[in-house]
């Protein structure tokens, strides 16, 4: 009996001492879990501890840091400057606005924006439906009419791009051919040509155009809607635009008179460029430039159409002398004519020359020209951070391929 008591004592022994390894292992694993659980909970307790004591000023404060309110492209600045009336809360230009942002650098305005009623955009309406081409139009039509931003953009366009870029994007949208489109597709071109990445689409455009009917619209379409615009018509209307801005500027610069100094020509192509950049084309002009000397509104024409043809003339330039080197007068007559096909006159030839020639070797500054001439046809509003010519023509083609998508859609060629 003793040694059974001894054996089953032995084996209680052996039992409660597996029991206490067992728990001690135990424990080993799961304390450093306990601890780090009660760690973590800490610290999670005490981060909302601190968010929920956290001023409101600073809640709201990470709020707008997180959501910053878009800004405003330099163009929609310009236009809501410009513009002096309102209608439905929504900013518009008249023509005579839109004449003045082509023509000053900015507005000095006494009055408030008017407020329009619906019985007056339908006067305005009218009478645009009821108005005749013109190189007159936008003078005639004075504050009585409505342009919205788009058509800013759309009309900003028209001065400042060759013509057969409109063609193009007509005939992409003339789907059967005839050379005429329905008021639709017009705004479908208008949203096209005037494209522009600054733009906030949500606040400018509506997803059928235009929410409001406006007066090119009525110019175009009649006061319903229901016409159809022709090529021929469209193309006048852009010559017609064309012909009136440049003469409204050729007044300006010359002071009402019949001619143009050479030193008011001078002053018309510098008159975008920045003043720091200025003063040594004005040497060059007070040096090299005879005083009596003239330019007619024709010769000021034809450079004007040579302007809104740059990206064929640096082409044209790249095949007649190579890339940025300076460029002798026969080289640049010939680029301007293959560009243009037309001439420049003596008389600007020989200004522009002087004016560009850096350093006294009868050459023209190729960098120095394109660089003004870039400021010239963008009147001052640089669109894109690209140097040279090449970087801005390069983003209206590329900003004119988004918008024709855009526009229409995924299937947006019609070929």
């Amino acid at each position: 009996m003793s040694s059974w008591g001894r054996l089953a004592a032995a084996l209680r022994g052996a039992v409660r001492g597996n029991r206490a390894l067992r728990t001690a292992a135990l424990r080993g694993a799961v304390g450093p879990a306990v601890v780090g659980s009660v760690l973590g909970t800490g610290l999670v307790c005490y981060h909302r501890c601190r968010v929920s004591q956290r001023p409101v000023s600073a809640v709201f404060a990470a709020e707008e840091q997180e959501a910053p309110t878009p800004q405003l492209s330099p163009r929609k600045m310009r236009f809501i400057q410009f513009a002096s009336v309102v209608y439905d809360q929504e900013p518009y230009m008249t023509p005579r606005d839109f004449l003045y942002s082509i023509m000053l650098e900015k507005v000095d305005r006494k009055l408030k924006k008017r407020l329009l009623t619906a019985q007056e955009v339908n006067s305005m309406l009218r009478a645009a439906s009821a108005a005749q081409p013109g190189t007159d139009l936008f003078r005639t039509w004075g504050d009585n009419g409505l342009i919205s931003y788009t058509e800013y953009l759309f009309l900003l366009t028209i001065l400042t791009k060759p013509r057969t870029g409109f063609r193009i994007a007509f005939q992409m949208l003339d789907v059967d051919g005839n050379e005429q489109v329905d008021k639709k597709e017009f705004l479908k071109l208008k949203k096209i040509i005037g494209s522009s990445k600054a733009r906030v689409a949500t606040a400018e455009t509506t997803e059928d155009g235009e929410a409001v009917s406006t007066s090119l619209q009525a110019y175009f379409f009649g006061r319903k809607g229901e016409n159809k615009l022709k090529y021929q018509e469209f193309h006048r209307f852009m010559e017609d635009l064309q012909a009136e801005v440049q003469e409204m500027e050729f007044l300006q610069f010359s002071k009402g008179m019949d001619t143009m100094r050479r030193e008011d020509f001078a002053e018309w192509l510098l008159h975008y460029t920045n003043e720091e950049d200025n003063e040594i084309y004005w040497e060059n002009m007070r040096k090299k430039i005879p005083a009596g000397q003239s330019i007619t509104f024709d010769e000021f024409k034809a450079f004007c159409l040579f302007s809104n043809n740059l990206e064929d003339f640096v082409f044209s330039m790249k095949m007649v002398t190579g890339a940025n080197r300076p460029v002798g007068m026969a080289q640049f007559r010939r680029a301007v004519k293959i560009a243009t096909g037309h001439e420049l006159s003596e008389s600007v030839l020989d200004t522009v020359f002087k004016l560009f020639d850096m350093d006294g070797d009868n050459c023209l500054s190729h960098k120095e020209f394109m660089g003004v001439m870039t400021d010239r046809v963008l009147r001052g509003l640089k669109v894109q951070p690209q140097s040279g010519i090449s970087g801005y023509w390069k983003c209206v083609k590329r900003e004119t391929l988004t918008g024709a998508k855009e526009a229409l859609g995924n299937g947006w060629c019609p070929i």
